[in-house]
């Protein structure tokens, strides 16, 4: 929001030699309205003057070129040589002396011209930066010829409005009041202690009544709240006066003429979008609010034909839609050059809807974005009120009698507790009530007793948390670097940490880079050919996956429910940059798909490598993330289904019943797909189930007092049994004494049957309240022998 602080003035007495641009905006900032930036717009132009042109010659040396010399108020006349052809003895120009900088950074020097000196130039509008909009009198094709008087040598800036200073505002949503010149006066009033003068507008009466002409009706309130228009008759339509050219420039608002500026104005002044049809276009006088029906088209102003849905909301006539409601208005109803009556639009739409339709269709106005962050319903007839005394002011028509307004449902007003103990408490703060009354009362709020009257363009107050909401406005106003730290004082202060599940992903995030992954941070959006890419099948589950209504492109059109395809082309890019050996980790999330059409998020951690790694060293990294989670007797299954991974060189990890992750090496078709003809390696970790499954918290444990026996055994069985099952079994059948079991060699051929296999393991035994004997050690192999040969064939070597 750019503020015209000329045009603050109008409203609030605070001129720039009292608080100049440096401590307006710190003061602004500290109050509640950040400010963006500050411009001086006479910074731009520096050296041009009004000069009055005192003699014409042709140039001796040129068939169209002027020597003409201008009377700048110096007590000399300046020599200036133009080809400019608009000129005439007795003209008012813009004349940029000799050392001018221009619009741009031309810098003018005197110099000869065909021979003869030229002491400066002659400026057209463009070279000041401005454009035909602002000066509509203007020759496009020549120098600017000042149709006013002015004094002669009077800087030029100040005679085209560029003598002003601009404060640009970022404007906060919950703020919508402040999208206005009225509410950041009015902030300012508060800020520094000074009157708001605000402006009634008074209406003189010019007979017609306009409930004759137009009919108005509203199909859906809670798309419309409120509609209110009136009707001008007799409408000259021509450029706006100098004055409100020059404040709706330094706004950032390109004048047109006076009735579009009038409607621009308003909305600048009041923060009320308006709209102006041409009452001749408007069949039958109906105005019909409502959704548009199924296949209608509007082509809006700005050329475009837009096809409206049925839930985009419309002002129609009695046959066809003339604008869309709070975006843009329609071709058929613009005002134009003969129009002869104008009908005002002022109303209030819901934001929700707004945004929405100016999203579908991709037009973004200035009053599309006021109406989506919320106006109050009560500035429609104040605001229209408003742009029809602009209107008698200017003598631009003719303003029929009475405002048709329509107001199904009245917003009620909003009261609130005050109680400054709570506030003192919120803030921890000791303000007298009698401060917290007066900033109240200057911020529009009414004090009565124990309550307040919140004001209808403050949308942002709640009557949820009025206590926080006032204690907000009261801490601004009274200076936040007013108010002194405090511990707090309450017991039941929570301390701050990280939580079990943040200290976990802390925790894996570490191991996996001590395991020489670097991480990555990857988008949660993925293009629907991603599925193709890692050979998902047509009747795969994800494949359902939740689609972005109004996504980016194509490729980012879909939420993801595989890390997969982000890891993969990551992965692909780093090998196309040469990166020999790579390895990456991503904590990500996938997004599967509910009945409702919301998404279930589940947090992945996902593991890449290629180069310098294999099967082997991804499963210790995996193995290395459940060790540090203290999960033990993993159990590893062998997939040859996953369309994904390479059949025999991929498995599943399962703690008990609980999928912990899949691992392996990337199908060579999928790692073609992503233009890598290396081995790829991954991992996708769910890391919920690792939480599910992480083992209690480590105890104390004593040394053992009494000395381990070691056994190795060598047994032969079918060569589908794994490790695991074998493992498994020895475990379960080794008694008390066993202590631990693990597998060191795994054998096939000579000497080894075929359809067999050789797999040693070694058994350490030990007991806790003895040294144990070899007739111990031996029935307990013994035992497991057994076993082994009854459950899985498995016979001693």
């Amino acid at each position: 929001m750019k503020l015209s602080r000329a045009l603050l003035c109008d409203y609030i007495d605070l001129p720039l030699s009292e608080v100049g641009d440096r401590s307006f905006a710190e003061a602004m900032t500290m109050s509640g309205s950040k400010v963006e930036a500050t411009e001086i717009l006479s910074d731009r132009i520096t050296g041009v003057v009004v000069g009055r042109i005192t003699g014409m010659e042709k140039h001796p040396d040129s068939d169209h070129m002027w020597v003409c010399t201008a009377d700048v108020g110096e007590g000399r006349d300046l020599s200036i040589v133009t080809g400019a052809q608009n000129q005439k003895i007795g003209d008012l120009v813009a004349v940029a002396k000799d050392g001018a900088k221009l619009h741009g950074g031309l810098e003018i020097k005197k110099a000869p011209l065909r021979g003869i000196i030229s002491e400066g130039m002659f400026c057209s509008f463009s070279e000041l930066g401005q454009s035909l909009h602002e000066h509509p009198y203007a020759d496009p094709d020549g120098i600017l010829i000042l149709n006013e008087e002015f004094n002669l040598g009077e800087d030029i800036c100040s005679v085209i409005g560029l003598d002003d200073h601009v404060v640009e505002f970022e404007i906060t949503p919950n703020r919508s009041d402040c999208l206005s010149v009225i509410g950041l006066a009015r902030e300012a009033a508060v800020t520094f202690n000074k009157p708001l003068k605000l402006h009634t507008p008074l209406l003189r009466s010019e007979g017609g009544n306009a409930a004759d002409l137009v009919d108005i009706t509203i199909d859906d309130p809670t798309l419309c709240p409120r509609y209110t228009a009136r009707v001008v008759k007799n409408v000259k339509i021509a450029p706006s006066p100098r004055w409100l050219r020059e404040k709706l420039s330094a706004s950032g608002i390109r004048p047109i003429n006076n009735i579009v500026d009038i409607t621009n104005f308003v909305m600048l002044e009041y923060g009320q979008p308006m709209h102006a049809f041409d009452l001749a276009c408007v069949k039958d006088g109906q105005i019909i609010v409502r959704r548009a029906k199924e296949g209608e088209v509007l082509k809006t102003l700005d050329g475009t034909e837009r096809n409206l849905r049925t839930d985009m909301l419309c002002i129609c006539d009695s046959e066809r839609p003339i604008a869309v409601g709070g975006v843009m208005g329609g071709e058929n109803s613009e005002i134009i050059g003969d129009t002869a009556a104008v009908l005002f639009e002022s109303a209030n739409f819901d934001g929700t809807s707004i945004r929405r339709t100016a999203a579908a269709l991709n037009m973004r106005t200035d009053a599309s974005s006021r109406f989506e962050k919320g106006i109050d319903p009560n500035l429609t007839e104040i605001a229209l009120n408003r742009a029809c005394e602009l209107v008698q002011m200017l003598s631009a028509g003719e303003v029929l009698d009475g405002t048709i307004d329509v107001y199904p449902e009245p917003k009620p007003e909003l009261i609130i507790p005050f109680v400054p103990e709570k506030i003192n408490a919120i803030l921890g703060s000791d303000i007298s009530s009698e401060f917290m009354c007066d900033a109240l009362s200057r911020l529009g709020f009414i004090i009565d007793g124990s309550n307040a009257k919140v004001p209808s363009w403050r949308l942002d107050i709640s009557p949820l948390h009025p206590h926080n909401d006032l204690a907000e406005e009261v801490a601004r106003i009274y200076g936040y670097d007013r108010i002194k730290s405090s511990a707090k004082r309450r017991e039941s202060a929570v301390r701050g940490g990280l939580s079990d599940v943040q200290s976990a992903e802390k925790l894996l995030g570490t191991v996996c880079r001590s395991c020489g992954y670097s991480e990555i941070i990857t988008y949660s959006f993925i293009s629907p050919s991603s599925f193709d890419k890692i050979r998902l099948s047509e009747e795969s589950k994800l494949r359902d996956c939740v689609r972005i209504l109004n996504p980016l492109g194509e490729d980012t059109s879909c939420m993801r429910s595989s890390t997969l395809p982000s890891m993969l082309e990551t992965l692909a890019r780093n090998r196309s940059y040469r990166n020999l050996n790579v390895r990456l980790y991503d904590f990500g999330r996938i997004y599967k798909k509910r009945d409702d059409g919301l998404a279930d998020e589940k947090q992945i951690l996902t593991l890449g490598a290629y180069g310098d790694t294999d099967f082997y060293s991804l499963k210790g990294a995996v193995q290395a993330l459940c060790s540090a989670l203290r999960i033990s007797d993993l159990r590893y299954v062998a997939v040859s289904d996953n369309p994904s991974y390479h059949p025999g060189r991929a498995a599943k990890v399962y703690k008990d019943d609980a999928l912990i992750a899949v691992l392996g090496q990337i199908h060579p078709l999928v790692a073609a797909n992503y233009g890598v003809s290396d081995a790829m390696y991954a991992a996708e970790i769910d890391f919920e189930a690792m939480l599910g499954t992480r083992g209690n918290e480590p105890l104390y444990v004593p040394l053992p007092a009494y000395p381990a026996i070691l056994r190795d055994i060598a047994v032969i069985c079918p060569e589908d049994k794994t490790a695991y099952e074998l493992v498994s079994c020895i475990k379960a059948s080794g008694g008390t004494l066993l202590e631990s079991c693990s597998i060191f060699d795994c054998y096939k051929g000579t000497g080894i049957p075929e359809g067999f296999k050789s797999m040693a393991f070694s058994l350490k035994l030990r007991a806790k309240d003895r040294t144990l004997k070899d007739s111990d050690a031996d029935d307990c192999v013994n035992a497991v022998l057994k076993a082994l040969a009854a459950l899985h064939d498995a016979h001693l070597r």
